[in-house]
């Protein structure tokens, strides 16, 4: 049976109706209307897998609701339906980021075999952006790497809680973490295709902070030359992650709360609902509990964000956990052992890297380069080998290098092929 959701916009009830009744008999769900307007609707309110777009219907034209809906939904997969003598509108239609096109008339089975083609497109589009994800964020989450039973507690959460859309509220001190731990959760998520917006609250200036949320229109206030879309608009389909949300003023406390519940906000100076489907994450090294008290942050807020706490201990807590030697292959850097037990991970690595510097000191600028370029080759290389689960194919692919030249890298780093 087939798999996907799929939307039809035609305002031919005969078409329409034998296009929904097909594509619900090969096993697709489908939602079928007969003008742009509901189109449009009902393309904001879910999420589609493929949409077709009859070029000709009431309320929006398909070629403007094809650049509304990438707009909204750009992984959505857009066939255009059209007469043969409009064939030129949807060869247009395809150079804006449609999929392709069917000509009328046409037959079902026709159009089924152009759906698979398109889902199928679709689902490898995916699989390389995981990919490419995976391998940004190698480095990211290196930072997770630790021994400490805290850290093993925090990776068995993580493990528990990515697949679902709960909500977590992390917590501890500046430098633990918590924005890779929140990448981390979204990475392995079902969303991980999909936009990883943060905004901090603490680093944007309060009157600032209702716009860069929530966006706003063109004359909204003097400054608003131009219609600008929020976090949460950007993040639709992804995971929003609030940084230090303990310093978020109050009063916008109260419009979070609100658009987190009916899961739909205003820009500022709008009036348009925007709809939004975001999975939440949130950040403090404050006492929310006790700023409750006090009337400084919303009970109601707090129990919105925190469906899951995590607490990530402090590096003083995991002091063997500071530098990982495994992931530090270079001599001077690895041989550095003690730091200040309250400094930062920031600060640390940094004092890891002076170390590692002035132990290079001597070596020639053709051999330093060499140095340094094996310090990250080979971890980028392991990494490379376990997304793709050892297929050297796709390896060399997503590394832009031939196979024989992956090949040979491997075997100079000591890298067995076969352990992906």
């Amino acid at each position: 049976m087939a798999d996907g959701r799929i939307l039809i916009a035609d305002d031919e009830d005969g078409l329409r109706w034998v296009l929904e009744k097909g594509f619900r008999g090969a096993g697709y769900q489908v939602t079928a209307v007969k003008d742009g307007t509901t189109a449009l609707r009902e393309a904001e309110e879910q999420p589609f897998d493929l949409i077709l777009l009859d070029i000709r219907m009431p309320g929006i034209d398909g070629l403007t609701l094809l650049g509304r809906i990438r707009g909204k939904r750009p992984d959505a997969q857009v066939v255009i339906m059209t007469a043969h003598g409009t064939v030129e509108t949807a060869i247009q239609a395809m150079q804006q980021g449609a999929y392709d096109y069917l000509a009328k008339p046409f037959d079902l089975d026709e159009a089924l075999l152009l759906a698979e083609r398109a889902l199928t497109a679709r689902r490898l589009s995916q699989e390389v952006t995981s990919l490419k994800t995976g391998l940004k964020e190698v480095w990211e989450f290196g930072a997770l790497v630790g021994r400490h039973p805290t850290m093993q507690e925090v990776y068995k959460t993580i493990g528990r809680v990515a697949a679902s859309d709960v909500s977590v509220l992390l917590r501890g001190e500046s430098g633990t973490g918590k924005e890779v731990v929140a990448r981390a959760l979204h990475h392995y998520s079902r969303r991980a295709g999909r936009p990883f917006v943060g905004v901090s609250a603490a680093a944007i200036p309060a009157t600032l902070l209702e716009s860069e949320l929530f966006g706003h229109e063109k004359g909204a206030f003097t400054d608003a030359k131009e219609r600008r879309l929020g976090k949460l608009e950007l993040a639709h389909g992804g995971s929003v992650f609030f940084d230090e949300i303990g310093d978020m003023p109050p009063e916008l406390q109260v419009k979070l709360l609100r658009a987190l519940q009916e899961r739909a906000f205003e820009r500022v100076g709008g009036h348009e609902l925007i709809r939004m489907d975001v999975r939440v994450l949130a950040a403090t090294h404050r006492d929310l509990e006790a700023m409750m008290k006090t009337g400084r942050f919303r009970e109601d807020l707090f129990y919105r964000l925190n469906v899951v706490s995590l607490l990530l201990p402090s590096l003083r807590e995991r002091r063997g956990d500071m530098i990982v030697p495994e992931h530090l292959p270079i001599g001077p850097v690895s041989a550095a052992a003690g730091v200040e037990a309250d400094a930062s991970l920031e600060e640390i690595i940094e004092k890891k890297m002076v170390e590692c510097v002035r132990g290079l000191r001597g070596h020639t600028s053709a051999n330093l380069h060499s140095l340094m370029v094996g310090l990250v080759e080979k971890p980028l290389l392991r990494a490379v080998m376990r997304e793709t689960k050892g297929n050297q194919v796709r390896a060399a692919q997503l590394l832009g290098i031939n196979r024989n030249t992956l090949r040979k890298k491997l075997k100079e780093h000591g890298i067995d092929p076969d352990a992906g």
